[in-house]
């Protein structure tokens, strides 16, 4: 796991974190290793179903914890400021903000329809820059306060094959490491989580699952979800600045600064094809 270090607190079981994107994946990793310390939470994701799955899970677990779940399409302009309004009416502040919520679509540039680049742009960029928006003052008024923002490996490259989702993770992975500096000399950090390729229902969804790349490097490169949440929540806790779990990936990561743009750009497009 590699971890850029900014500052050491403990979490505290007063305390309350928002999950979005919570209804599978690193989503439920992340609330689980939340309730493992006493933290409440909310619950945020279009699955109702599953949410209330999680939550009795969790609430049966840990009695004495408090779960919300909030059903909410965090998919469209506003979708992030209408959720901040629903947290603001529950009347209990947030302290962990976690960025999780996103989707892709393995197709290239000229077979995806626009609806489907703009729900990328709206669920991956705009709905993470309106929530940040959104609770940073509240963290800032009140000295204290903790964002994790699951960007990607896939946001330092082009991707060919998966353009505008590797785009959407480019702007998350800078805007991320850009407000860490910003906020320096303060109590509130934020700390990106760069996974690479992850074991979770995103690939079949995406119609990732078949590329060369899920289909050949499962056995080196696709790590598994509870391992990737364990690193960023062990990151954010600390007030790591940046996490790229598995040495593979930072390998990857680190390689892509020397390496020939065209090169990289010929090697993700082979690996994102079918």
């Amino acid at each position: 796991m590699y971890i850029v270090k900014h500052s050491m607190t403990q979490a505290s079981n007063k305390q309350t974190a928002l999950i979005t994107g919570a209804s599978a994946g690193l989503g439920v990793e992340f609330a689980r290793l939340f309730a493992q310390d006493g933290i409440s939470m909310i619950l945020v994701a279009r699955r109702k179903a599953r949410l209330e799955d999680l939550a009795a899970e969790l609430r049966a677990q840990h009695p004495s914890l408090t779960v919300w779940i909030i059903e909410h399409d965090l998919a469209s302009p506003g979708a992030g400021s209408a959720l901040f309004q629903k947290v603001q009416a529950l009347q209990t502040p947030v302290h962990y903000l976690v960025n999780n919520a996103g989707v892709g679509v393995a197709r290239s540039v000229s077979e995806q329809t626009i609806d489907q680049a703009l729900n990328m742009v709206d669920l991956n960029v705009r709905s993470v820059v309106e929530l940040i928006h959104s609770f940073l003052p509240v963290f800032l008024s009140r000295n204290s306060g903790r964002i994790l923002n699951v960007g990607s490996v896939a946001g330092f490259q082009p991707g060919p094959y998966m353009a505008t989702y590797y785009a959407t993770k480019a702007f998350v992975n800078s805007m991320s490491e850009a407000l860490t500096e910003e906020l320096k000399g303060t109590a509130v950090t934020c700390t990106l989580l760069a996974p690479g390729p992850t074991a979770t229902e995103f690939a079949e969804v995406a119609g990732h699952d078949k590329s060369r790349l899920f289909l050949t490097g499962s056995s080196f490169l696709v790590s598994n979800a509870k391992s990737v949440a364990r690193a960023g929540y062990r990151g954010m806790q600390c007030g790591a600045s940046l996490v790229i779990p598995g040495w593979t990936n930072r390998w990857i990561v680190q390689s892509l600064r020397i390496s020939p743009r065209s090169l990289v750009r010929k090697l993700v497009a082979r690996l994102n094809r079918g």
